[in-house]
């Protein structure tokens, strides 16, 4: 009898040997697309894509403020009233920061700047900052 247990043992556990066959994963081809799909957006949206280039010059700063929506009334305010600026928005703690533009040229955005005064009393003020600069743009300007 001593025996016969550790025997059983034994045959018990060389019958739970590993499995073996393979795993068949089954997906969507459209998963594929979407990835793809997803990459080209990213390349375009990244800064150091080939077709955005950077250059110091200046935005205007809109409203900074504790309060998230006040900051996007002022970046919908921005959309629906001047669509050629390209607003900025960003938490820099504990405030909501608007900016506006990619100006080359001072005299740009103030002129710019005189035209947000009215749309916001509390005052817009020119910032040195890293603009986006299209290459298709600068092209046609030399």
């Amino acid at each position: 009898m001593k025996y016969v247990l550790p025997l059983l043992m034994i045959f018990l556990c060389s019958r739970l040997g590993a499995q073996t066959g393979g795993v068949a994963v089954y997906k969507d081809p459209r998963i594929d697309l979407l990835l793809k799909k997803q990459s080209e957006v990213n390349n375009l949206s990244t800064r150091n894509s080939s077709k955005r280039r950077t250059a110091p010059g200046y935005r205007l700063l809109v409203i900074s403020t504790n309060n998230k929506a006040e900051a996007i009334a002022a970046r919908t305010k921005i959309y629906a009233n001047f669509p050629e600026l390209k607003p900025y928005m960003w938490h820099q703690a504990p405030y909501f920061k608007v900016k506006v533009g990619n100006f080359t040229s001072r005299q740009d955005a103030q002129a710019y700047q005189k035209r947000l005064g009215g749309f916001f009393p509390g005052g817009v003020f020119i910032m040195n900052d890293i603009v986006e600069v299209n290459p298709d743009n600068t092209e046609s300007e030399d």
